[in-house]
């Protein structure tokens, strides 16, 4: 059994690309592990706050003298670094929104790296401490940023591969729907690419 947290940042619901990538990589998942347990978190829905003063003092205030004040600051951090440390797979859905990531997506980020907690450092050396863990991106764009003149204006896989490597997250496998809002053959060649890799490379 394996417990599968699914995080969906795009705004767009039944008519999202990357909410309907994702989901095929779920069904995949449960394919290979029928007893998986599906926790999905929608930032749409339930995105968490952007970073303030109050959360970084919280942050770095030891826990033996940590107020209610500051616990109630870091609620939202404790809660999501829970849920990642629970998984053993992650899912995460991502439109390219202006060549990056969500805002609710960063946030997310935000509140799961955390020093002492998700990475820590060793002799002047980060070490990533959310290990043994499985990661799956699926990254839908309305033009094709993997290959050709857009390739440097992608700044969500090399910016997820580098947060997520950096609190120990480096197995990660990414599947990509293109060209959303080209002619409607390139967008269908671009799918059925993906799901012909999608079967290959999920283990």
């Amino acid at each position: 059994m394996k417990k599968v947290l699914n995080i969906i940042s795009s705004v767009k619901g039944d008519d999202s690309f990357s909410i309907k990538l994702s989901n095929a990589v779920l069904d995949k998942i449960t394919s290979i592990y029928p007893d998986s347990i599906i926790h999905t978190h929608d930032l749409s829905k339930s995105p968490f706050p952007h970073l303030e003063e109050s959360v970084f003092t919280s942050f770095y205030t030891p826990q033996e003298k940590r107020t209610e004040q500051h616990k109630e600051a870091i609620f939202h951090s404790d809660e999501a670094i829970k849920e990642l440390m629970e998984s053993d797979i992650l899912v995460i859905g991502v439109p390219l929104y202006n060549f990056g990531i969500p805002s609710t997506l960063k946030a997310w980020i935000d509140h799961v790296a955390r020093s002492g907690v998700t990475f820590r450092y060793t002799d002047g050396r980060p070490e990533g401490l959310v290990k043994n863990k499985k990661v799956y991106l699926a990254i839908a764009s309305g033009g094709v940023y993997s290959e050709g003149p857009m390739k440097s204006y992608d700044f969500t896989e090399p910016y997820l591969r580098a947060v997520l490597g950096f609190i120990g997250l480096t197995d990660i496998a990414t599947f990509r729907v293109e060209g959303c809002l080209c002619n409607q053959k390139s967008g269908v060649a671009g799918r059925s690419h993906l799901k012909k890799e999608k079967e290959t490379c999920i283990d």
